[in-house]
């Protein structure tokens, strides 16, 4: 029997392989390595250099090496898997923590059970194509499972979905949280939402009372900004001086841009979100599919009320006995401008949804549980005793 390697703590080294190094992806991976590094961890990130990660990940005490990698599978993969294995054996880490389907991919390929390896898929990458492409996903999902020791879910419906899709893994559902710090509303909500919009140029300008819905995410096909864009002509028709803000950037951008009207705003990509989620009035998100969306956790911290498509993790994501105001059919925008037609109306209502989501956030969403969770997971795959494996390393 091999000894037990050293429990999460000091002595203990982790890696974080990462791709995509932006969105909600990079936003957990950042709380995660901050408290893992106030524990005493010594942690190494891995993830391409271009986009903020990098640097933010620096800031927080962790190594950070670059891992040259694009975010889907393609002719570069081979070296990818051959960077990622590089750096395992140049950190020597105790466990290694994949997060998203192109790091499980390159990293689980990379270590081959070496390590023990944690994958983490924020939303399942079958999700996101059909045909040929979604059943060789499914097919490499199944088969990867050999080099996992754990999977990470961030809901229970992101592993009900991996379930269904045929996947026998070990599984661990941690959900995302968020630093309610950091976004933390000013009482009474309206001069919070006033001082908020006096700080943004976009903003400053507009009449006091003109409603406004925000929108965090990437512009892609998978937030659904598009079907919120075909969902916001009868809300302007009911609420003329309402005005609908997104806020990121993506491939999208164009597109979106060019069937906008001139009440949609568009922010770009921000240093910084909290401004924005206390300038609303309202936070949507009507996304395609998700494991659990970071966004609207930030916003309910910030005491705002949100509107979400029903996808995995939202229903886990709300407090208790707001479904029916709150969650709409994906890929529906007829609900979807009658919820946020409804909401925009109802102020009082939206005050009391926003002030029961922040204390839902406090209580079950804080990332400090979040972080604890992910320190249990990693003393119970880190201390089993691992069978010597022979595979080679790839060159």
């Amino acid at each position: 029997m091999q000894p037990q390697r050293p429990r999460p703590g000091a002595g203990f080294t982790a890696l974080h392989l990462v791709q995509p190094v932006d969105g909600g992806v990079a936003r957990v991976v950042l709380d995660l390595v901050g408290a893992q590094v106030g524990a005493g961890v010594r942690v190494a990130v891995a993830c391409p250099e271009e986009g903020p990660l990098a640097g933010a990940a620096a800031g927080r005490g962790a190594e950070v090496h670059a891992w040259r990698a694009t975010r889907g599978p393609g002719p570069g993969l081979l070296h990818e898997i051959r960077r990622a294995a590089r750096l395992v054996e140049l950190i020597g880490p105790d466990l290694v923590h994949a997060h998203s389907a192109k790091a499980g991919l390159a990293g689980r390929l990379a270590v081959r059970g070496r390590v023990p390896t944690v994958f983490q898929p924020h939303a399942w990458s079958f999700e996101a194509v059909g045909g040929v492409t979604g059943r060789l996903a499914r097919h490499w999902e199944r088969r990867a499972i050999r080099w996992t020791d754990r999977v990470v879910c961030v809901s229970d419906a992101e592993r009900r979905t991996g379930e269904r899709a045929g996947i026998d893994a070990s599984w661990s559902v941690v959900h995302n949280g968020v630093d309610v710090s950091r976004f933390a509303p000013a009482y009474p909500m309206s001069a919070d939402a006033a001082a908020a919009r006096a700080s943004l140029p976009l903003l400053a300008a507009l009449p006091a009372a003109a409603p406004v819905v925000v929108c965090v995410g990437r512009l892609c096909r998978q937030k659904g900004q598009d079907i919120l864009l075909r969902a916001w002509p009868p809300v302007v028709r009911q609420l003329p001086q309402a005005r609908l803000v997104l806020v990121g950037d993506g491939p999208d951008a164009a597109a979106l841009r060019a069937q906008a009207p001139p009440s949609v705003l568009f922010a770009g990509a921000v240093p910084d979100t909290a401004p924005w989620y206390r300038a609303a009035d309202l936070v949507v998100l009507p996304s395609r599919w998700e494991g659990m969306a970071v966004a609207p956790l930030e916003a309910m911290a910030s005491g705002k009320a949100v509107v979400l498509s029903d996808v995995d993790g939202a229903r886990e994501s709300l407090p208790p006995g707001r479904a029916s105001r709150c969650l709409t059919p994906p890929e529906d925008p007829s609900a979807l401008a009658a919820a946020v037609s409804a909401l925009l109306r109802d102020g009082p209502l939206r005050e009391a949804i926003g002030r029961q989501g922040r204390h839902h956030v406090l209580s079950t969403h804080d990332v400090r549980r979040t972080a604890r969770a992910i320190a249990d997971v990693y003393r119970e795959v880190a201390v089993v005793p691992r069978p010597e494996r022979r595979e080679p390393i790839p060159q």
